[in-house]
Formats: structure tokens, C-alpha cells, sequence
């Protein structure tokens, strides 16, 4: 019986075939890191998306709540306000102004209490 000696070409058709077979099985490992990669990126983009929308809302509530700072500050006085009671003060000068029991005693007849005489007996 004659020994069977692959030919030139059915070495080259299983080489072909072997790298044919590596390829293929690289091919299927990066198919499977990409979708491995996609459902990464896909849990990624959401929980960015997620943070978005939490720092939209506190966003909103920061411009609210400013909102109602200015409202609010809106209702003080202003300096100039302020100085206009402060000259209507030195006018008047309340610290020269009798207690209640001064004047109490005045009506009653007695001595007022800055020393001023002021008996009606």
C-alpha cells in the first residue's frame, strides 16, 4: 500500500483552515469584550445621566431658595433709609426724653429726678 503524502495544496487548505479557526475564535473574544464594554459604558452613561439630573434638581432648588433670599432682602432697609431715621433721631433725641415715673412725679409735686424743683404745695 502506498503511503498517502498530503499534497502541496492540502497542507495550505489546513493551514487556511487553522488560521481560519484562530480568527474566528478572536474574532467571537472581541465580540464578546465589546458587548462586555457596551454594558459597561450603557451602566455609565445612565449613572451620569442619573447625577445630571440629581445637580439639575439641586440646581433648581438653589435658584429657588435664591429666589426667596432676594425677596427677602428686598424687605430690609436700606442704608439711606437708615440715615434718614438716624437724623430724624439726633432731632428729636430720645435720650433726653422723662421716663414715665419723671413725669409722674412732676404731676404729683416732687422733685424731678435731674434735680429740678417743681412742688405746687
Amino acid at each position: 500500500m502506498p503511503d498517502f503524502q498530503p499534497s502541496g495544496a492540502d497542507e495550505r487548505v489546513r493551514v487556511l483552515e487553522s488560521r481560519y479557526s484562530l480568527m474566528r475564535d478572536r474574532l467571537f473574544l472581541i465580540n464578546q469584550n465589546m458587548i462586555g464594554e457596551y454594558r459597561k459604558l450603557n451602566k455609565d452613561i445612565k449613572f451620569l445621566s442619573d447625577e445630571v439630573k440629581d445637580v439639575k434638581k439641586d440646581l433648581t432648588e438653589i435658584k429657588n431658595l435664591m429666589r426667596n433670599f432676594i425677596n427677602e432682602l428686598q424687605g430690609f432697609a436700606k442704608k439711606d433709609d437708615l440715615k434718614v431715621v438716624q437724623k430724624y433721631l439726633e432731632i428729636i433725641n430720645p435720650v433726653n426724653f422723662m421716663t414715665e415715673n419723671d413725669v409722674k412725679k412732676i404731676i404729683r409735686g416732687e422733685k424731678h429726678s435731674k434735680g429740678h424743683a417743681n412742688r405746687e404745695s
